[in-house]
Order: structure tokens, then sequence, then C-alpha cells
């Protein structure tokens, strides 16, 4: 090691909270650089241009139950890799890879807390874990939740964000999409409410299953929403689609969704429409 070396090992540099690079945030859709505590602040909402940045689940609790208090289900456990698939990896070493990275067991969070003083159970798909995929993990959290809310006879809010189904788990995946639905008409005949909060993004199987089968289907501004990519659907059908075809906005402006709410407002908004939906469900002071 040369003294060079040793002198700079020497020097106590500032934490990495106060680094330049975790200083300032980037937008990625108006490249402008805010101070990250700005954008922390203001939700992860880019305060020039109102992008949504994407968040972690537990960011999303945070923002969500009042007082920032809640309660983590815990998730169930599945066989993992029941098709032993190997890519480039094993499929063990990316789930492994996935839970170092994210501290999370897979990408779907169940927590029961209050929002605007009732009850609720809410789920959460994390985009950070394999791109928010559906495998069997994820709907068994799923089905835990909805049995979840039955038990506390309080409504299940999910917010989807999803690159659809898990490959690597193929058929498997593919089934929890029937297997979801099975449990949402559990919920119904309990006569609790079901809201969706479509996040970007929101694709694939998930669209096609439990993203679309809400009683409100809310969005957060400028959330891509689809089944298949853009490209993918003009190759298919040959015709050039409109630009924005798969956005929350176009979405709400024929008819696919019930609204567009900024997440500013959307604890309020939640909290409105569960004392709409389940008047008489009030939470213990």
């Amino acid at each position: 090691m040369s003294w060079l070396t040793r002198v700079r090992n020497s020097i106590s540099f500032l934490p990495k909270r106060q680094t330049t690079d975790t200083l300032w945030h980037k937008c990625k859709k108006c490249d402008a650089m805010v101070f990250t505590k700005e954008w922390e602040d203001n939700l992860q909402v880019c305060p020039r241009c109102d992008h949504h940045d994407r968040i972690r689940a537990e960011t999303r609790f945070d923002q969500l139950f009042d007082d920032g208090k809640y309660e983590l289900l815990p998730s169930p456990d599945v066989r993992e890799d029941p098709l032993k698939f190997r890519d480039t990896k094993r499929y063990v070493d990316r789930i492994k890879a996935a839970r170092t990275a994210t501290e999370q067991k897979d990408a779907l969070l169940n927590a029961r807390g209050t929002i605007e003083g009732r009850n609720v159970i809410v789920g959460v798909q994390d985009f950070a874990f394999m791109g928010g995929s559906m495998g069997v993990a994820v709907g068994s959290a799923f089905v835990a939740g909805v049995r979840a809310a039955i038990e506390a006879r309080a409504p299940f809010i999910m917010f989807t964000a999803a690159g659809g189904a898990r490959m690597q788990e193929g058929i498997l995946s593919l089934m929890q999409m029937p297997r979801s639905t099975v449990a949402l008409e559990l919920l119904r005949e309990a006569g609790l409410p079901y809201i969706v909060v479509l996040t970007d993004p929101t694709t694939g199987g998930v669209t096609a299953s439990y993203a679309m089968l809400g009683d409100i289907q809310i969005a957060e501004p400028g959330a891509l929403i689809g089944f298949a990519g853009q490209r993918v659907i003009e190759q298919t059908i040959r015709e050039k689609l409109p630009d924005g075809f798969q956005r929350a906005e176009y979405l709400l402006e024929h008819g696919m969704i019930d609204m567009v709410v900024h997440r500013r407002e959307l604890r309020e908004t939640l909290g409105r429409l569960v004392d709409y939906l389940v008047p008489t469900e009030k939470a213990a002071a």
C-alpha cells in the first residue's frame, strides 16, 4: 500500500447520505436536479414536472398509514424454484440477489393499519424485486392479504406495480391469475370493498387479473398501464397507436379507470372512499 493510499484511507469523509451522489436527485422525466430532501418531502414526486417516481413498499406504507404506523403481515412460505429453472443464471440465485438488494422475501408485502382512522389491509407490489413479477409467492401473498381483510372486516387496498407473470415459474405463475380472482370473490361475498391503485408500471398478467378487478380503480399520474407493450401491439395489428395510449390519463379519458390521483392526495382520497364503502366499520379510538 502506497503512502498516498494510506493517507487517503485515513481521511474521514462525509456520511453516505451527505455525499454529492445522494445530495441531489435527477428527475427521470425532465432531468431536473432537485435536492434529495426536497424530493423526499414531496413524496418522491418531482417538484418541477410532477413526475411520480417508483417507490419502495415500506416507503409507501410510511406515506399511507396514519402517523406512519403499521404492522407488516408475515409472507407465506412457498416452494421456491419448483421448475428448477435456469437461464443465464439459476432462478434460486436470482431470488437470493433480489432478496439481498431489497431485504424483502418477495415482491408483494401486506400491512395492517389505519388510513384516516379507518382499519385497512394494504398490499404493495415492489417493482424493485424482480420487476414486481407475479409468481407463486406473490399469488400466495395476495390471497393472504384478502384473507386478512376478511378476518379484520376491513377493505383490501392493492397497489400494483409489475412487469407481469414471472417467467421462471412458467404455468405456475399464470395460475395465480384465476387464484387471485377466486380470492376476490370471497372478499365480495364478505361484503368488503377491493380498491386498486395502479402505479407505474402495471402490465402483463397482473393487469389481466387482480389489477383490473377493483370496485374502485385509481391510478397515479403518468402510470404505464397495459397488457402488452406498445411496440408488440403495433406489430400485431399493424397500426400506429396514439402516443400515451397506455398512460393513466388516457385510460381515464376512455373509461378504463375511475380516477387519477396525485400522491399527495392519495391518503385522503382512500380514507374518503373507505368511509363511503364501509360506513359502519370505525377503527378503535
